[in-house]
């Protein structure tokens, strides 16, 4: 991802530092603390220019980025995090598990999963008003999705910056294979419900990612564009979390079920990849 054009009020240095920080932490997987400390707890430039450098180790490592992420965008997991806006991230190919395959522990620190819409795009979102109507036309069709959200740093003490510049809390994520278009299933509209192991977890609708996960993905049309890297045709889009995160553990299975989709399922097994 580009990074922000505006000036940094952040020094390069303690930039750097961040992100060897977080860079750090994955490749040993030993949780880190903040990098508020370097860069600021609000410092929304700062954050994204941290995210940039590391995303940038990672592409260098051979991972590919195939769409992006809007984090933040329930008012429940906002509560939950003490954050008031939404972030977003880069989904890479390696993060990408079917439902078939059990998510291997060996791969996350501290995962809390996420139930969402996905969309995948038909069209690129790089000129134009990039206006709700823009934005629906674009979408190929939606699936249902899990998120497994994941930090780098410690006992997920963050802020705002500190969640920015960890990709947006990235891990893993499972899509379901049922497709609907937007004539099929209208997402601000739906009821979800998560449970593990058969229990529900967490209960949520379509409006609580932020009244519309249209609306969150014209934010994120918008934003991705000012931070110089526009949303592409064929990229997946998470669109947010319709309910609250909810921590898991290996062994345990994860269901989804959201409104006009089958129910897609995920486990976690403590083996390796």
């Amino acid at each position: 991802m580009s990074q922000p054009t505006q000036p940094l009020a952040v020094a390069e240095s303690d930039i750097a530092a961040a992100a060897d920080r977080l860079v750090t932490a994955a490749a040993t997987r030993t949780a880190c603390p903040p990098v508020r400390d370097l860069i600021g707890a609000t410092d929304l430039s700062a954050a994204y220019a941290v995210q940039s450098r590391v995303n940038a180790a990672r592409a260098e490592a051979g991972a590919r980025v195939v769409g992006r992420k809007i984090g933040l965008t329930s008012e429940a997991v906002q509560t939950q995090l003490g954050v008031d806006q939404p972030d977003l991230g880069v989904l890479f190919d390696d993060m990408a598990y079917d439902e078939e395959t059990p998510l291997p522990m060996s791969r996350l620190l501290q995962p809390k999963v996420e139930a969402e819409i996905a969309f995948v795009l038909g069209a690129d979102l790089a000129e134009g008003d990039l206006d709700t109507d823009q934005v629906r036309a674009a979408i190929d069709y939606s699936v249902a999705a899990i998120e497994v959200c994941d930090s780098r740093i410690a006992d997920w003490d963050i802020r705002f910056g500190d969640t920015v510049a960890d990709n947006a809390s990235s891990g893993l994520y499972v899509l379901g294979t049922q497709r609907r278009t937007l004539d099929e299933v209208e997402p601000r509209d739906v009821r979800m419900t998560m449970s593990v192991d058969g229990t529900e977890v967490s209960t949520g609708l379509g409006s609580a990612c932020l009244g519309d996960p249209i609306a969150a993905l014209v934010w994120l049309a918008r934003t991705a564009r000012e931070l110089g890297n526009p949303l592409q045709a064929g990229q997946v889009i998470l669109s947010g979390a319709l309910g609250p995160m909810a921590s898991v553990a290996a062994g345990q299975k994860v269901s989804v079920d959201i409104t006009g989709f089958d129910t897609i399922t995920t486990s976690f097994t403590g083996g390796t990849e």
